[in-house]
């Protein structure tokens, strides 16, 4: 039996993934600037392969956060449309609770941690 949830309360925890996830794609920019200034001061075959990594990494992490954002934008104008078809009592409503955008999200924010801690140990080794 699937969860259900309020209406409301389903559109605070998408606003909350939402800015969270803004927040990472601005944490992947300073990421990738620091990158940059790594690259500029060591050439040796060994970090650039690292740099490579990285930079990979990033935009992928990138892709994953668009591709996030999209499911629980979805999902958001799926709620609006529920309440604008039906606008009585729409906050004591409920309705399927977005599990799949809630797992998206919380695989995301694991896979970003190791990413993010793997790299701060890269940058300190080679700063």
């Amino acid at each position: 039996m699937a969860t259900k949830e309020k209406i409301y309360k389903q559109h605070e925890e998408n606003s909350t993934w939402i800015n969270k996830l803004d927040f990472y794609k601005q944490e992947i920019s300073i990421l990738k600037g620091r990158l940059e200034e790594l690259a500029q001061k060591n050439s040796s075959k060994e970090v650039m392969g690292e740099i490579e990594h990285f930079q990979n990494q990033f935009i992928i992490q990138r892709d994953n956060i668009d591709n996030i954002l999209h499911a629980v934008k979805i999902n958001e104008a799926e709620l609006i449309a529920s309440i604008e078809s039906n606008p009585v009592a729409a906050d004591h409503r409920k309705v399927e609770y977005h599990e799949r955008e809630q797992d998206l999200v919380k695989t995301f924010e694991k896979n970003f941690s190791s990413l993010r801690q793997e790299f701060k140990k890269f940058a300190a080794k080679w700063m």
